[in-house]
């Protein structure tokens, strides 16, 4: 028989992860979705509310019924936001891919080294998180521009006769994408790897696979929900990064972070970006979506 203590934890557990998600994720997600169908104001904060928490229930149900979208509309037609998530998408997954295959060597030769070893292994990649992120990125642009300690190196063991131009373009922006989140790549495939069972490995050479086909056929099957949450935890921040790719990346490197900073600070349009940041929520809810989906088929079949 249960107790009443253990029935009361046994509710806490569940209750707290919901709460969470209630007042750090959908409090915020509506405060700027009602900011999203305002409009703007020369005002402190500088759009005119469509609703207004002290309004009557009959007050919000007449403006919920002449509840413009004017916002969203303005986007769906300016090629401008529309190229910019298409290009946030694309180098978020072009930087998932190169990471990802970067990552995996790494990971794999985490778990294969010996356990007295892993956790100083642990702590080097974990290191970077040490400094401060702005600093990392700042380090780089040292590093890739034209008189940097790169182009410099290669110059003198006589590579290049002339720098190379990396700084302020694409190339740069990935660098720092690859950099930056590498260590979210490897942490979850490290623990999908280190926890798989060496003896499968060598049942499979045994019925005559080789260690490769072994690598393909098992290792890399079983390591699959590090690969998806690593995959995840990469993409999703890399899409709405802002600071990368405003100073590594060029004037052609057209992000929906920049065009964020933009709308809010050098536009003062709060409702557009309100809306801006809204549709990107609701593009990166899909992986999501996706994560548990593959998630809960995997523990399914773990049962």
């Amino acid at each position: 028989m249960k107790t009443f203590g253990s029935s009361i934890y046994q509710r806490l557990v569940i209750i707290i992860p919901y709460a969470w998600l209630l007042i750090f994720f959908l409090a915020p997600f509506l405060i700027v979705f009602r900011i999203s169908l305002s409009t703007k104001a020369l005002s402190v904060p500088p759009y005119d509310p469509a609703f207004s928490w002290s309004d009557s229930l009959s007050d919000w149900w007449d403006k919920l019924q002449s509840m413009s979208f004017d916002n969203y509309t303005w986007l769906a037609g300016d090629p401008l936001y529309f190229n910019a998530y298409l290009q946030s998408l694309k180098i978020a997954g072009i930087s998932t891919i190169l990471t990802l295959i970067i990552a995996y060597p790494i990971a794999y030769g985490m778990a294969q080294a010996p356990r007295s070893i892993r956790p100083t292994l642990l702590m080097l990649v974990i290191l970077p998180f040490w400094t401060s992120f702005l600093i990392r990125v700042y380090s780089w642009m040292a590093i890739l521009s034209t008189t940097g300690l790169l182009n410099q190196l290669l110059m003198a063991l006589g590579i290049i006769h002339q720098p190379l131009v990396i700084l302020n373009t694409n190339t740069a922006v990935y660098i720092g994408m690859v950099y930056s989140y590498l260590p979210f790549m490897v942490l979850p495939l490290y623990s999908s790897l280190e926890k798989m069972d060496g003896t499968l490995i060598e049942a499979a050479q045994d019925l005559g696979c080789t260690p490769i086909g072994a690598f393909w056929r098992v290792t890399f099957p079983l390591s699959i929900p590090g690969v998806i949450a690593g995959c995840m935890l990469v993409f999703i921040p890399a899409v709405g990064e802002f600071v990368i790719p405003d100073l590594l990346g060029g004037s052609e490197t057209l992000m929906i972070g920049k065009v964020l900073w933009n709308e809010f600070y050098g536009n003062t349009d709060w409702p557009l970006a309100s809306a801006v940041a809204t549709i990107l929520l609701l593009v990166l809810v899909v992986p999501i979506v996706f994560f548990q989906h593959v998630q809960a088929k995997a523990d399914e079949r773990g049962r």
